[in-house]
């Protein structure tokens, strides 16, 4: 499983900011308290060696009663979850008295601690580290989290200290199967879903939203397969959230689709499209797994209701038209062959073997239907293709200028490769790479635009002649 890394600090030090720099992304799970105006982020940070989930959390002000009080309370829930704590302070202000008396909280948790020292961007470093070296951590590193300046450092620093090997050992039964994470809105029917396919009451179905906390991991054999359903707890607006430990419960959802190979998103057709709906689904593309969207509640909608629910799923979700979208009643058991089978579909071509050879051709012919764009008056030249692993299928690309293709061809090949094989379900991701010229730095040797040149002069000589 993922490991968390906390980021923790007074408030408007900037840990948001830090938060958007390690992420890499706007999108966040967001969940607050009933009347908390701090938002609290989720997100997770791919940068190093090893990813990790990133919390921003609520600024500690010191007070013990009111809005403050309540987040006070999840941020030290945030600390107990957490591996690491980042320590954020701001060098602008210098050390203040209620920096050490959150250290002093921090250190009681007996979790390691980085010290980073933001907004020294026009301070000298230097003393600015000196004033917060009394703190007397390991790690103290200056940074410039609204430039990016510091980040790579402060990750070289984290990672040494999130455990050996997050990732959990699968069983025997779960190694051999498909593992599937449910996630989805708090109420959307995920423990009802599994409890149909299992066909009994193995977990607990409430109308209170938010039953389900903890991931729980289930295994299923259907139709000669063999599955592993990861029930996930519900993800609800911020509004919503009415006790701190049920936040904590989307960094558990965050983790299962680390852990799956693929996610399905459970929708409620009787309510609109959310952007938490939304951003679930970016999560799961962005981790990369295979996708289906399971619109349920579909029962009891007159024709009308259906075709509204259908326009706006075709509108808001064009960002991932390869996923299958499957209409079904959980609660009835109607859509679930349908759903099951979109889930193999996804798994297998997400997994699916290519070879360079295939690759290749299918690179050949897509570049000579489509060719990209002009960089300079030359065009990218697309060589050879060959796999760069599965899960999601990475398909790396060599030539010259590939680093200014533009994005709307990269996509162009993208739907290429899946129409050619079949990658319903997943997504595709082009990895780019620049060949290097074997003539560089050589002398004599004409560019590949002298030559061009010179082959057009004797072509015209030619024609003189004749």
């Amino acid at each position: 499983m993922l490991p968390v890394v906390a980021l923790v600090g007074r408030p408007n030090v900037g840990k948001s900011t830090l938060f958007n720099a390690l992420t890499r992304s706007r999108d966040a799970l967001v969940a607050d308290m009933p009347g908390v105006t701090r938002d609290r982020h989720y997100g997770v940070c791919r940068t190093g060696t090893q990813p990790f989930v990133v919390v921003d959390t609520g600024g500690l002000s010191g007070v013990d009663n009111g809005l403050d009080a309540l987040t006070a309370q999840q941020v030290r829930f945030a600390i107990e979850e957490a591996q690491v704590l980042v320590f954020v302070v701001d060098a602008r202000d210098g050390l203040l008295p209620q920096d050490r008396a959150i250290l002093d909280e921090l250190r009681r948790s007996g979790k390691p601690i980085i010290a980073a020292v933001n907004k020294t961007d026009g301070l000298d470093e230097q003393n600015a580290l000196a004033e917060f070296s009394a703190f007397g951590l390991a790690s103290t590193l200056p940074l410039s989290a609204a430039h990016n300046r510091g980040t790579e450092e402060l990750i070289a620093a984290v990672l040494p200290l999130l455990p050996e090997d997050a990732h959990e050992e699968l069983s025997p039964e779960e190694a051999g199967s498909i593992r599937v994470a449910i996630v989805g809105r708090p109420n959307a029917g995920k423990s009802t879903l599994i409890n149909r396919l299992l066909g009994e009451d193995r977990l607990i179905v409430s109308e209170v939203a938010g039953t389900t906390r903890d991931p729980i991991r289930v295994p299923l054999e259907r139709d000669g397969k063999r599955y592993t359903l990861i029930d996930t707890a519900g993800v609800r607006r911020k509004a919503r959230v009415e006790e701190a430990v049920e936040k904590f419960s989307v960094i558990k959802t965050l983790q299962s689709m680390a852990a799956a190979q693929v996610v399905v998103v459970m929708i409620d057709a009787r309510e609109n499209l959310a952007d938490q709906d939304l951003t679930l689904i970016g999560h799961a593309v962005e981790e990369g797994r295979a996708l289906v969207i399971a619109v349920n509640k579909w029962d009891g909608m007159d024709a009308y209701q259906r075709e509204q629910c259908q326009r706006a799923l075709e509108r808001r979700l064009q960002f991932v038209d390869w996923a299958k979208n499957v209409f079904i009643s959980a609660l009835h058991g109607s859509g679930l062959r349908e759903l099951m089978r979109a889930v193999v579909r996804a798994h297998a071509a997400a997994t699916k073997e290519l070879s360079s050879s295939e690759l290749t051709k299918t690179l050949e012919r897509a570049y000579e239907g489509y060719q990209p764009p002009l960089v300079r008056g030359h065009a990218p030249k697309l060589r050879f293709a060959h796999p760069g692993g599965s899960n999601p299928p990475t398909i790396v690309i060599h030539g010259s200028r590939t680093k200014h293709i533009a994005p709307a061809y990269r996509r162009y090949l993208e739907n290429f490769f899946r129409k050619r094989f079949r990658l319903e379900g997943t997504p595709v991701r082009i990895d780019f790479r620049d060949g290097e010229n074997p003539y560089a730095g050589k002398k004599n040797v004409l560019t590949e635009g002298q030559l061009r040149k010179r082959q057009r002069m004797v072509r015209e000589m030619k024609k003189r002649k004749r």
